[in-house]
């Protein structure tokens, strides 16, 4: 594909060679000729001149694109570099062509159960009494959902996800493989002799529209009531939600987050990495909360952001950061002036024989 096509595609503004010849995508550090990648974080610049790329997707804005030196790549100016990546990644490799509609020989469908016009149902996947699945839907080889839960329109269950009973899922909702909705709440109650009642868990999950839920995800069911994830989360692979947890419209959770019991968590929020919530506490709205971060009680300033452990707000983690890592150097000057004031002292407290009235003699 000509260069001056994809110019017309992503409505961008041309700064090189228009008939050179583009024939897929790639990262800026690893792109080669014939291929186009982009620069929308400015600590990748530094490759613009050594990229060996064809062209490369710049901002028409902030930095202008002329002024950027273009090395030996031509530069192709647009609104959004990140997103115009996106619209040529679908164009050069377009996503699997979905699975023919209809039920595969293998699976095993109730016969109370409902399942919608042109949905797709694999091998070996099981759907319970009374389900309801949507039009358009893909439940995928392996999946098992159980009685009573239902799955919307145009939604994607994976291989192996599991719903468990009376869960809903709505419409546009991806699983990927692995995830499990619906199972237990953790909850045990301690007896006298050292040992635990299980607390019976009867509530549900409900997903809204437009959720991602990654590879692996645990999603509890609520001990009463429901869990909730709102319309348009994302989750990553590897989540623990626990009982009774609310997660905010368009709140984004990274790898390895833990979320403990009846937490709530605002819209808009960013957790990243490995971030754990105690249970029973509330996140306000756009708040951001850095990688590894321990959030040990409320955080109620909306949009700010906090990390450490126990999470503080960012700049407050940042001058503790910075003390505790001269403390080694502060405790070498603290021994270092208690010696010299012990010397000081030593002379001091030698006091001369006193005369009979008291005083020094």
């Amino acid at each position: 594909m000509r260069l001056s096509e994809i110019a017309a595609i992503v409505h961008g503004r041309l700064l090189g060679d228009a008939s050179a010849d583009i024939r897929g995508v790639a990262r800026i550090e690893e792109a080669g000729e014939g291929q186009i990648t982009f620069l929308a974080n400015p600590k990748y610049r530094k490759h613009l001149s050594t990229t060996r790329a064809t062209a490369v997707l710049v901002s028409d804005t902030g930095d202008a694109a002329g002024t950027i030196p273009p090395g030996r790549a031509a530069l192709l100016a647009v609104r959004d570099p990140y997103a115009a990546f996106i619209t040529l990644l679908d164009l050069f490799h377009p996503a699997p062509a979905r699975p023919s509609a209809g039920i595969d020989p293998a699976a095993r469908v109730s016969p109370s159960a409902t399942v919608g016009r042109d949905a797709s149902v694999g091998a070996n996947a099981v759907i319970g009494d009374g389900c309801v699945i949507g039009d358009r839907a893909i439940i995928s080889h392996g999946a098992v959902i159980e009685a009573g839960a239902s799955v919307g329109e145009d939604s994607h269950l994976m291989e192996n996800v599991v719903v468990k009973s009376a869960c809903r899922l709505g419409r546009r909702v991806t699983v990927h493989p692995g995830a499990v909705i619906g199972s237990d709440g953790f909850g045990f109650a301690p007896r006298s002799d050292g040992s635990y009642d299980k607390i019976p868990q009867r509530g549900i999950v409900v997903v809204e529209d437009d959720v991602e839920i990654g590879a692996n995800c645990t999603i509890d069911r609520a001990t009463v009531g429901e869990t909730r994830i709102c319309r348009g989360v994302k989750l990553d692979n590897l989540i623990q939600v626990a009982h009774n947890v609310l997660i905010g419209e368009d709140t984004v959770i990274a790898a390895q987050t833990g979320i403990s019991g009846s937490t709530k968590i605002g819209k808009h929020c960013i957790l990243a990495g490995q971030v754990g919530i105690v249970g029973h506490v509330t996140i306000a709205d756009n708040v951001t909360i850095g990688a590894q971060a321990g959030v040990s009680r409320s955080l109620d300033g909306s949009g700010q952001t906090y990390s450490s452990s126990p999470a503080k707000e960012h700049r407050r983690a940042l001058r503790i950061e910075g003390a505790l890592r001269q403390l080694p150097e502060l405790l070498a000057e603290v021994r270092a002036l208690r010696e010299e004031l012990d010397r000081l002292a030593g002379p001091a407290a030698t006091t001369s024989p006193s005369s009979g009235d008291g005083k020094p003699s």
